[in-house]
């Protein structure tokens, strides 16, 4: 069990006979508190291990994953891909996003507004290397300017790349709490029913946890495929 799990354990040991005696509405609602608060504190505790990783191990990682990537038969059959533009304690998605451009696969990339997030059309590195830089120190194109939109062009992605801060091999995922993915993933399966849509998510080596360690809400969505470096 994880140091961050142990500490919350103890401090949600009282609920339990709240629990039995509390009505439906009730439970579920401390359910949820209670994988919040597993949440808060493995989002906490997972930055704060990253933030000690070396440039260079993320380098490395970034390097093999990016080649299990294309070695991958959900990327070799997708043209349409969208995919997160990189920051730090990421797996780097630079050299990955230049080998798209190479195959000539269309690539869409997130642009954030407040609590709203589009897919957007990226046509090459020139325009990646000229976009802006957002407070989060990430690259994104201009949430007004006209782009191709993956949600409204009548196509929609087949391949989601997605980020997150921690990762079962089984593929749940913890995001960094503003739920854009989990809301737009659900969005596009509603509007593109009978696509085939695959989501992966890249992950360094240390935010790979248990089961027991990240606990899926009904509104998560489940990854189709992590990939790491091992």
């Amino acid at each position: 069990m994880s140091a961050s799990r142990r500490q919350l354990q103890t401090v949600f040991t009282g609920l339990d006979e709240c629990v039995s005696i509390a009505s439906d509405k009730d439970k579920a609602r401390m359910a949820s508190t209670i994988q919040n608060g597993l949440k808060v504190a493995l989002r906490k505790s997972m930055k704060d291990a990253l933030k000690c990783l070396e440039p260079e191990a993320i380098k490395r990682q970034s390097h093999a994953v990016t080649a299990k990537v294309l070695q991958s038969e959900a990327f070799r059959q997708a043209q349409r891909v969208s995919i997160y533009l990189s920051t730090s304690g990421e797996v780097d998605t630079t050299e990955l996003l230049c080998e798209m451009f190479r195959l000539e696969k269309m690539v869409f990339v997130p642009s954030y507004e407040g609590v709203s997030m589009k897919m957007v059309r990226l046509r090459g590195m020139e325009e990646y290397e000229s976009l802006p830089l957002t407070k989060w120190n990430i690259k994104q194109p201009d949430f007004k300017e006209t782009r191709e939109d993956a949600m409204t062009n009548g196509h929609g992605i087949d391949l989601f790349i997605v980020p997150g801060v921690a990762f079962t091999r089984c593929g749940a995922r913890m995001g960094h709490g503003m739920g854009y993915y989990d809301k737009f993933l659900r969005q596009h399966s509603e509007k593109y029913p009978h696509k085939k849509i695959s989501f992966m998510a890249l992950a360094l080596n240390e935010q790979i946890v248990s089961q027991e360690d990240l606990p899926m809400d009904n509104h998560d969505v489940r990854l189709h495929s992590v990939i790491t470096e091992k």
